[in-house]
């Protein structure tokens, strides 16, 4: 494979953008820019895969696995591999020492062609993603498409810089006056620690899978991928044209191996604990990522779990494009995402606005409205929300109305498409910071199109609230609107103080709740809905280690 001469000028703009953190990616967000018979294909391959067995030839297969149905109604009907752990790990540690003593910079190469494989398929992905995850076809195209295979892509820039820190050889001489030298030549080899457990998510299976997937494959593990038991074949695709670039390139293809699970058989806690786990990947929700923390001591256990995401409205020049930026916000994916903003701190006396002063009932009112019109249109809401991903979420979403007063309620939208999806608009929900009965409710993650409007006595009140709310539940995001260059800094400085990313005064067409790979940090490791960043050097560095061999010169 002639991996150097395609694939090293993308490995170093990688590098550049990480540098730099400009704009910068790869690959396309258009679906017309893969060509005029890419979505007929892509479609096509999709439903080829429909009611089948998943084959992937990897050792220690004891019976199939499977059970999908899409949040748009159709069952799946694919069978996945089920794994005898005892002999699929085993063959997982066999082409380790191979994978080693390729390098670096031939690891990464590899990553990139598989990425790259990946993003030529990336309209038959976009099917796959979105009838496990519920997302609208849009968004599953762009967010599981190139926007996880630029997460996987910084991923595998951070570990080849990373791992390239140290010299690869060294000569080393001390002198020792009118005597000889002491002489050495030392070698320095990155090791990976051993089979990385990658558990994926329901939700966001890709754009959440990617980085913990290629920051392993590229520092030297196996990697294990357990996909969400509703979201299998987005993760099972990816093993699949991973193990097919390895055996070209005359790796061990089982570096990569795929681990669906039987209902209820709870195969990643299994996994978590076994001795051949030494890294494991979490996104999901907090009892279970805490559990991970706390048993999977041979591991090193990297989560993102989940937080009360919190805006606060202290003020703004652009009272339209604030409701607008805040109404796309709560919208996108029916809330269900992990950095969609829950709570909205506005004052009780109101704020100030371009418009005018407008009280907390008005500014509540005017989000409401702004909600209601941007998903007044049938089929723009369809195109924005998406599917509900699960029972669950519809269950949050039906019992938010009885916890305060509700200024936006939720409506049933029908899809013609798909009719037994369950698609519904957002709930807003008014509560008085004040009252404790109301803490409970804000103080506690509602995830999915659930937001509550909290009256708070005064800015400065919003910002201890804001403070104890990621100190003590966590926060993905944090976002804020004011007028004040004393409010901004001491919004700031909660957010240094308690490791929240930050977004102020967002009016336009980038919204809180989004972030760019190569450019923005995802989760920031220092607080408790994450303990890691997407993606930094600390995500990379210790999934492997530096061996020294020392020879006398």
């Amino acid at each position: 494979m002639q991996l150097t001469e395609t694939h090293r000028p993308t490995l170093d703009q990688a590098l550049e953008a990480i540098r730099t953190r400009a704009y910068w990616s790869p690959h396309p967000e258009h679906p017309k820019a893969y060509g005029d018979t890419a979505p007929a294909d892509g479609l096509a391959a999709f439903e080829a895969l429909r009611d089948s067995r998943f084959e992937l030839d990897q050792p220690g297969t004891d019976g199939w696995a499977g059970g999908e149905v899409s949040p748009y109604g159709p069952e799946l009907g694919i069978e996945y591999p089920h794994p005898d752990l005892d002999v699929l790990l085993p063959a997982m540690r066999a082409g380790m020492g191979a994978w080693r003593e390729a390098g670096p910079e031939t690891r990464a190469l590899v990553c990139v062609e598989i990425l790259s494989r990946i993003s030529a398929r990336t309209h038959e992905f976009a099917h796959a993603v979105m009838h496990t995850s519920g997302q609208a076809f849009m968004m599953a195209f762009q967010a599981g498409g190139p926007h996880a295979q630029d997460r996987g892509l910084e991923a595998v820039a951070y570990a080849y810089a990373e791992q390239t820190r140290t010299p690869a050889a060294a000569e080393w001489s001390k002198p020792q006056g009118k005597r000889d030298p002491l002489e050495l030549r030392k070698t320095f080899t990155t090791a990976g620690r051993g089979i990385s457990l990658l558990i994926g998510c329901n939700t966001f299976p890709t754009w959440n899978g990617y980085p913990g997937l290629f920051a392993s494959l590229a520092t030297g593990n196996p990697v294990l991928v357990k996909p969400h038991p509703r979201a299998i074949l987005p993760l099972a695709l990816t093993v699949r044209v991973a193990r097919e670039v390895l055996s070209e390139a005359g790796f061990d293809p089982n570096l990569v191996c795929l681990a669906a699970e039987l209902p209820g058989e709870g195969i990643a806690k299994t996994l978590a604990v076994r001795p051949e786990i030494k890294i494991i990947d979490y996104t999901g929700s907090t009892g279970f990522g805490d559990w991970l923390e706390a048993n999977a001591r041979q591991a090193q256990v990297y989560t993102e779990k989940a937080g009360v995401n919190t805006v606060v409205i202290d003020s703004t020049d652009n009272y339209k494009g604030m409701l607008s930026n805040l109404a796309f916000s709560l919208s996108l994916y029916s809330g269900q995402m992990c950095t969609t903003p829950q709570n909205l701190l506005i004052p009780r006396d109101g704020i100030t606005t371009d418009a005018g002063p407008k009280s907390y009932d008005e500014v509540v009112a005017d989000i409401a409205a702004s909600v209601g019109g941007l998903l007044g249109d049938d089929a723009r809401a369809n195109a924005l929300l998406g599917a509900l991903v699960n029972p669950d979420v519809k269950g949050r979403l039906e019992a938010a109305s009885g916890l305060g007063e509700v200024a936006l309620p939720s409506r049933k939208i029908a899809n013609p498409d798909f009719p037994d999806a369950v698609v519904r608009t957002p709930v807003v929900v008014k509560l008085d910071g004040a009252k404790p009965d109301a803490e409970a409710v804000y103080m506690s993650e509602c995830f999915g199109p659930v937001s509550f409007a909290v009256a708070v006595d005064s800015t400065a009140d919003a910002l201890e609230l804001l403070r104890r709310t990621i100190r003590e539940k966590g926060a993905m995001t944090v976002g804020a609107y004011t007028t004040s260059a004393e409010t901004e800094r001491a919004i700031e400085d909660v957010c240094l103080d308690e490791s929240a990313q930050l977004s102020l005064n967002l009016t336009g067409g980038v919204y809180v709740n989004q972030t760019a790979a190569f450019s923005d940090f995802h989760g920031s490791g220092g607080n408790p809905a994450a303990n890691a960043a997407l993606c930094d050097g600390a995500f990379v560095s210790n999934r492997f280690r530096v061996v020294e061999v020392r020879r006398q010169a």
